[in-house]
């Protein structure tokens, strides 16, 4: 099962680099993790969050599940992670994480997706969002390993 992080922004600081590549490089084989990186709209676009649903919504594949992240009260618990991935790796297909930009995701996009996650109510930067994504779905995938990363208790 391909994880695809679709993500507005072309300029990850070299930390954030780093971090990305350091949880990518630990996912397993049979789940590989891309970052695929789509130009912002420019500023003064009038529908800017829109122009950039299209560039996002182009860069995943066509069978594959379609996840909004998306700010919001009712966040995941990575244990709920854990679930959803133990979830779709059983349906076989891909799944693509959509990222917005400075304006966050069109209505139309999240509207398209199957699912919706949320990583709380703060508002992080788009760009830390992708290595706390990618931390998330290598925490999730070492609790179906029974490894010691995740200690939580739920």
């Amino acid at each position: 099962m391909k994880l695809d992080v679709v993500s507005v922004g072309t300029r990850m600081p070299s930390w954030l680099l780093e971090g990305w590549q350091d949880y990518a490089r630990r996912m397993p084989p049979h789940m590989p993790l891309q970052l695929i990186e789509v130009d912002a709209a420019h500023p003064k676009e009038p529908k800017r969050a829109e122009v950039e649903a299209d560039r996002l919504l182009a860069k995943c594949p066509p069978r594959s599940r379609r996840v909004a992240l998306q700010g919001g009260p009712n966040a995941w618990s990575t244990e709920k992670l854990h679930d959803a991935m133990e979830r779709w790796l059983h349906d076989g297909d891909g799944v693509c994480f959509f990222i917005g930009g400075a304006d966050g995701l069109a209505r139309t996009l999240v509207e398209a997706c199957d699912e919706r996650w949320s990583l709380g109510p703060a508002v992080f930067p788009h760009m830390l969002v992708r290595v706390m994504v990618a931390e998330q779905l290598y925490r999730a995938w070492t609790i179906s390993q029974g490894h010691p990363y995740h200690r939580g208790d739920g």
